[in-house]
This record gives C-alpha cells, sequence and structure tokens, in this order.
C-alpha cells in the first residue's frame, strides 16, 4: 500500500515548493498545491524535472487537501487566515495541519526582522481557532530557509522545533520530517510555545543577512530528542 500524499499548500512559495522537492527526493507522494490549478501543475511539472523520480502532482488546494492525513501550510502570514476560511469545507476532523507560518511585519510592507503581535499569541494558535473540530494544528519548520530547502546541493544540518499539544500527531509529523536528510526533528513543547519558535525566524534572518550565511537552529547536548 502506498504512503498518503503530502498536500503541500503554498507549495508554489520556496519553503513549500523546497519542502517538496526535499521529500519527492525521500520517496514520499506530495502534492504541490495553489490557489490556482494552472500555477500548481507548472510548479510541479518544474519539480519533476528536478526530481525525475518524484511521485508529484500539482491541484488546487481545495482538491489537494481532503487527499492527505498530513497537510502542510507554508503560506506568507498575511495568506494564513484567508487560506484557512477557504479549507474549512475541506479540511476534516483527523487531519493534522502543520503550519509554518511566521507574522513578520513583512507581510504588511514593514521589515522581515520584525515580529507582529497576534491575538492568540502565535499564528499556530491562531491557525488552531481557525481550523474545523478535530483537526489538529502541530507548529514546525519556522527555523529552515526556503532557499535552502531548494538548492539541492545544499546539505541540511539543523533540528526542527516541533510545538503541539497531542503527542501522537506531534511524532506523525516528525516522521515526515525526518525522511529529509540532515534535518532532526525535536520536541519543543506544547502549541502555545510556538509564539516562541516563530520569533527565531526573524532573528535568523537579522544574523544571515549580517553574516551572509544560512544558519540554522542545533541543540547542543540533546543525543535523542523524547518524545
Amino acid at each position: 500500500m502506498s504512503p498518503s500524499p503530502i498536500p503541500i499548500v503554498g507549495g508554489t512559495g520556496a519553503l513549500g515548493f523546497g519542502l517538496a522537492l526535499r521529500l519527492a527526493r525521500a520517496g514520499v507522494p506530495v502534492i504541490i498545491g495553489s490557489r490556482g490549478a494552472d500555477r500548481a501543475r507548472e510548479a510541479a511539472s518544474k519539480a519533476r524535472e528536478r526530481i525525475p523520480e518524484g511521485e508529484i502532482q500539482g491541484l488546487e488546494n481545495a482538491e489537494a487537501v481532503p487527499r492527505g492525513e498530513v497537510v502542510f501550510l507554508t503560506v506568507p502570514f498575511r495568506a494564513q487566515s484567508e487560506n484557512l476560511t477557504n479549507l474549512r469545507e475541506v479540511l476534516r476532523p483527523r487531519q493534522i495541519l502543520v503550519d509554518a507560518t511566521v507574522p513578520l511585519a513583512a507581510a504588511i510592507s514593514g521589515r522581515a526582522t520584525r515580529l507582529l503581535g497576534v491575538p492568540q499569541g502565535s499564528a499556530a494558535e491562531q491557525a488552531q481557532e481557525m481550523v474545523p473540530d478535530g483537526v489538529t494544528v502541530i507548529s514546525a519548520l519556522h527555523t529552515v530557509a526556503g532557499h535552502a530547502l531548494t538548492d539541492l546541493d545544499h546539505e541540511l544540518d539543523e533540528d526542527v522545533l516541533i510545538c503541539g499539544d497531542s503527542r501522537d500527531p506531534k511524532r506523525a509529523v516528525a516522521d515526515i520530517i525526518e525522511k529529509i536528510p540532515g534535518l532532526r526533528p525535536v520536541n519543543a513543547g506544547a502549541l502555545e510555545t510556538a509564539r516562541l519558535v516563530e520569533g527565531l525566524t526573524p532573528l535568523l534572518i537579522s544574523i544571515n543577512a549580517r553574516n551572509k550565511v544560512t544558519a540554522g537552529i542545533t541543540l547542543s547536548g540533546l543525543d535523542e530528542p523524547r518524545w
């Protein structure tokens, strides 16, 4: 039995497209989602050119989302609310939504090194309020650079902090992420911890810009993360 495909809402952006490439290269079937079916198919075609052996589809978001048990949301913060509103009718109970959204000021023509305040505490907690009952939101991938994922010659070597209120969904997301060589998933606690993890993104943007590098997060002294 073939594994369930991984729909990626916002799969035409750098983070989503890079995630699709890396997962497809690891043998995971992926569906690149977009608001427009043509744009999704075009991105999938480009991805297959780079990963000829990959199982990659391109579908409009509402058609892509129901096809997977775990759905990744990799859109800019300004598009998070609109996407979740549009997807309420197709998200179903027991699905897991992995929110990689960061409330950066750049979403409103501000600076990418400044974090916006979110009434719920974090973009992930806002997402949990917006999804239908029975859908579990997990926060992840905030410290992984999209361009690093897209550059398949770039060797990844960093930790991915995963936040959520339920252990099994967090473990399910970790199982997907650890299929990508060089990424180590780490249990970072409850979903409310996402407000701290999201804040690492503008910090890394500032560090990387100043030092002209692509730095990620690596936790020292942690041999085997516990779940």
